[in-house]
This record gives C-alpha cells, sequence and structure tokens, in this order.
C-alpha cells in the first residue's frame, strides 16, 4: 500500500495503463499473425491481411505501445514476408 496519496494515484494510473497497453499490444499480434496465416493462402487476401497488420502497427506505435521505429521494423519484415512468398525466384 503506498503512503502518499500522490503514489496511490500513480499506482492506479499505472495499473490502467498497463491493461490499455496490453489490449493494443496483443490486438497488434493477432493481427500480424492473421497476415503471416494468410500467406498460405491466396495473395489478394495476404496483401488485405498486411493492410490491417500494418494499420495496426501504426496504432500501437501512436499510442505509444511500442516504439516507431519498432513500427517500422515491423512492417518493413512483414511487407519482406510477402514478397518473398509471391514473386518468382
Amino acid at each position: 500500500m503506498p503512503a502518499k496519496l500522490s503514489a496511490a494515484k500513480r499506482q492506479r494510473q499505472n495499473s490502467t495503463r498497463r491493461l490499455r497497453n496490453r489490449a493494443v499490444r496483443s490486438r497488434m499480434r493477432t493481427v500480424i499473425r492473421s497476415f503471416v496465416d494468410s500467406l498460405d493462402g491466396e495473395q489478394a487476401q495476404a496483401v488485405e491481411r498486411l493492410g490491417d497488420a500494418v494499420r495496426a502497427v501504426d496504432r500501437a506505435a501512436a499510442k505509444g505501445v511500442v516504439h516507431p521505429r519498432a513500427a517500422a521494423r515491423y512492417k518493413r519484415r512483414l511487407a519482406g514476408r510477402l514478397r518473398r512468398r509471391f514473386t518468382a525466384p
């Protein structure tokens, strides 16, 4: 139990933010997993899922859940997976 009122408030704020950040991060990872699973299917569906994944990553970066450079890395790697999967060797 915090000794000061300000510490108690910070504890409440941190708890709320942790839950919100966890939800945003979980949603981002779910959408990314959905994109990776779609790579086994048709190209059009994979491209659509890539757009969803990029939006989720951008949203997480905008909310401060992931660092902007980490978001750029995620997007670059996802786009690379799509490109490698559907281009001729």
